[in-house]
Formats: C-alpha cells, structure tokens, sequence
C-alpha cells in the first residue's frame, strides 16, 4: 500500500492475518481452484465464500432478451400448419339503433299536418249561404242529424261548349230545383234517404198551396224559404244543407272517374242527352247527369226520383271506398271539385259533408214520400202525399224511431 508521502506501507496485522489464512476446503462453498473472492464481492449478510447471484428480472426468458447475457434464447418451433399472420385489429363500428317508434311517429305527424291543412285549405274554399235562417215559430230541434240535399239547375260557371256537352238546354231566368232529399242519421243504425218529389201539393209559407220546387225559384223564392215548407211540411228540423248544380254533379263523377248503376230499363233522352241501356255499367259524369235528369221513362218524375237515390248510393259507396280513400290522385280531385261545386250553410264545413257520405256508406234505407196520387190544380198537375202514413212515417223520423216497415217504398 502507498502512503501519501510516497513511502511503501507496510499491511497491518489483520490484512497479514487475512493474507496468510489458509485455503479453505470445497466445502466452504468455494470450487478447487476457484480464485478467492474479494470483500467487495462478498454478500451482504451471508457467506463470505457464497457467489453473487443475480436475480432474474423477469421468469419468462422469451419476453425481455435484451435482459440476458449471450445469444437470445429461441421458442420451440410449432409443428403441423403455420399459423396465419396476425390481423390488424378493425375499428369498431357504431351502429345507431334506428328508432322505429319515433321514425312513425314523425311520418303520422308529418301526414297528420298535411291532412289538416288540406283541409283547413279546401273548407275555407266552401261557397257559404245563410240557408238555415230562424224565423217565427220554427220547430225546436229533433233527435239525430236531418240533411236537405238540393240539386238545382243551375249553369253556373259552365261554358257554352260545357252546356252543349251536358245538355243542359241553355240559362234560365230564374234557378230551379229537379232534387230534394232528406237525410236523417239516427244516434244508432242506418241512415234514411227520403226523395221529396218536385211537384208535392204543399203549403208554402207567404204563398198558400203550390209544388214544393216553387219555393226554390221565383223572386221571393230561394233556399231559406224551400228550408222552412220542407220543414213546416215533414215536422223536421234541418240541422245542415247543401246545394250542388250541374256542373259539380258531372264534376264529381269524373273526379271518381265514373260511377257505376245498375240501369233498369233502356233510356233513349235527346234532352237528357243520354242513350243508355239495361245492365250495369260505368257511367260518365255527362252520362250520370243525364241519368238523374230524364223523365224519358214510364213514370216519368217517379222513376227520376228512383234514379236519383240509385246515384247517390253509388256515388257515395265510390267516395268512401278504400280504392278512393287510399288514392290521392283520386282523393284530393274528388275533395277539390266538391268544395269548389257545393253551396252550404254558413255553420257547414267540409268535415260534415264528410260525416254524411261516412254516415250513409254501406247504403242507406232508400225511399219515397207515401203518395196518394195525383191531381189537376190552378198549378198544374201536382202529387198528393198520402197525409195519414206521410204524418206516421216523418213521425218516426222526429222521433229517431225505426221507420215501419209498412211505410217504407222501395220503389217509385
């Protein structure tokens, strides 16, 4: 050892010791020949003569190579078909889960505000009249729903070539009425159509006795008036009513694209302008118009009153069809030509016009006043109601009653 003054120092006692201790034996831990370990070699706490022994960082010899010392230790090679090559992993989709409840929901809401403008458009398009007006003692109101259907002669709107083609004989002075029924629906079971012939005897207010048509046209005439002798003369109150000319006869029809009838005789009527034969057939809104007109037939007014509720059962089974309903190029022309060709009372919208052709789907109890006969008056020859079943049969009516069968005329 050197010292600092540059002198040799001689080793103490104990390195002398130390130096000079025998060789220990194998069985010390230390193999023959083995070089001696160093102090600075020796574990702490343990044996002097025991190896340093390095532990292992990590148990499997195949995840860190880089910790050993010497060549890197190879896995066993597989055996049978190699394996393939391993896959990036794929990004994970997303599906959105399709709300199908709230999609529906979206649609019939979608649909809902379009029907309700569509309405809403086309009631606004009505041609109102004040044809329910009260006047001195009119009846009370009566059970169910009572409808005064008019069909007038009127050319309004129609032009020369329209009026040619539906053979409607040219204007008029003054409007007149070929049609009037009523409809009564019941709180329960079907409706009833009743035919109110043109030519019936009655008494019209301000007037005296005439044919019933008169109340309609003239001056003094008009839809107020023909409201209150229908209503004087049946014991009905008139809850709504409506009005449709020869063009929107014809118009709706076509709307439809026709119509069919059951033709019960062959019709051959220049001036109705319709050529027709027995069977049932489609007929055209011209030919339609024709059919409802004509009296070329054996009982005149009677069969036209019998053809008229034949035309309004099919008209009305064709508008409430589901091939109608479901169909908007069917549907929206036929709702179009109605609210442009019908005239109603100011407190009527398009919804109750839909309420009676739904009333009277499936075909309504089709009949006629109960007639006496005929007779020759100062007005011409007119039609006498038989008064006794006539007061029994509107009787039933008021009183939302079935009608007897007894009263019910299925014919002419």
């Amino acid at each position: 050892m050197i010292r600092r003054d540059g002198r040799r120092a001689e080793p103490t006692q104990g390195a002398r010791a130390w130096s000079q201790a025998p060789e220990p034996s194998p069985q010390h831990g230390v193999r023959p020949g083995a070089t001696e370990p160093t102090r600075a070699h020796r574990p702490q706490g343990g044996s002097p003569y025991a190896p340093p022994q390095k532990p292992e960082p990590y148990a499997d010899p195949y995840r860190r190579q880089a910790d050993r010392v010497g060549p890197p230790v190879q896995p066993p090679r597989r055996t049978g078909p190699a394996a393939p090559p391993p896959q990036p992993p794929r990004p994970a989709k997303t599906r959105r889960k399709a709300n199908w409840g709230r999609r529906i929901g979206l649609v019939l809401a979608a649909l809902l505000v379009l029907v309700g403008g569509s309405v809403v458009y086309l009631d606004r398009g009505l041609n109102r009249i004040d044809a329910l007006a009260d006047y001195p003692g009119r009846i009370g109101d009566t059970p169910g729903t009572n409808w005064l259907l008019v069909g007038s002669d009127s050319r309004t709107g129609l032009t020369p070539e329209q009026e040619q083609e539906l053979a409607t004989g040219g204007e008029l002075d003054s409007k007149r009425t070929d049609t009037i029924i009523i409809v009564h629906i019941p709180k329960s079971g079907k409706s009833t159509m009743v035919s109110i012939p043109r030519d019936s005897y009655v008494t019209i207010p301000g007037w005296g006795k005439d044919k019933i048509n008169s109340s309609f046209s003239g001056e003094d005439g008009g839809p107020q008036l023909l409201v209150q002798t229908v209503e004087e003369a049946t014991g009905l109150r008139m809850d709504h009513y409506v009005e449709i000319g020869f063009g929107g006869f014809a118009g709706i029809v076509d709307a439809l694209g026709g119509i069919n009838i059951c033709v019960p005789y062959p019709i051959d009527d220049p001036l109705a302008g319709i050529n027709l034969q027995p069977g049932c057939q489609d007929l055209t809104g011209a030919q339609a118009l024709g059919f409802v007109r004509t009296r070329a037939t054996p009982l005149a007014d009677l069969d036209r009153m019998k053809n008229q509720r034949a035309f309004m059962s099919a008209l009305l089974d064709k508008s409430t069809s589901i091939g109608t309903l479901i169909n908007p190029f069917r549907l929206w022309p036929m709702a179009t030509k109605t609210a442009e060709s019908v005239q109603v009372d100011e407190d009527d919208h398009l919804w109750n016009l839909a309420g009676l052709a739904w009333a009277m789907r499936g075909g309504p109890i089709a009949t006629t006043v109960p007639i006496a006969g005929f007779e020759d008056v100062d007005a011409g020859n007119v039609l006498i109601w038989d008064r006794e079943r006539a007061s029994e049969f509107f009787g039933a009516l008021a009183e939302d009653r079935p009608i007897p069968e007894s009263l019910i005329t299925t014919g002419p």
